[in-house]
């Protein structure tokens, strides 16, 4: 795996957030995934149960955190961890924020209306 500049990251806006892709299998990963997640002021996220285990890294700024329906305030260096199967949202604070995301190649997400999404960042 090479060492990856900020500026190589391939670049998904999705659902009014965007995602800074640095590991995946398209880069040569074989077992993770991992990108920068960018949430503006306010953004209300998506409700999605992930089908595999999430990690994320609050880096800076506050996420409000809806996780299997408990919502919580996540500032800088926060961990949360997102069962497979289980319902998430992630909103954005008072100010545009930041946090480093990781999984295992393959996700999907379904959300509350039953679409399958199968993001490129996460594969």
């Amino acid at each position: 795996m090479p060492i990856i500049q900020p500026d190589d990251a391939e670049v998904f806006p999705a659902h009014g957030s965007t995602f800074h892709s640095y590991v995946s299998s398209r880069r040569g990963s074989e077992e993770l995934c991992a990108w920068r997640l960018t949430v503006p002021a306010g953004q209300i996220g998506v409700a999605h149960r992930p089908s595999r285990e999430e990690v994320l890294l609050v880096l800076d700024g506050e996420l409000m955190v809806g996780l299997g329906g408990v919502q919580e305030l996540a500032g800088d260096d926060t961990v949360i961890v997102v069962p497979a199967g289980t319902e998430v949202r992630i909103d954005g604070g008072a100010t545009e924020s930041t946090a480093w995301v990781t999984t295992t190649p393959g996700l999907q997400a379904t959300t509350a209306d039953g679409a399958v999404i199968t993001p490129p960042w996460a594969q």
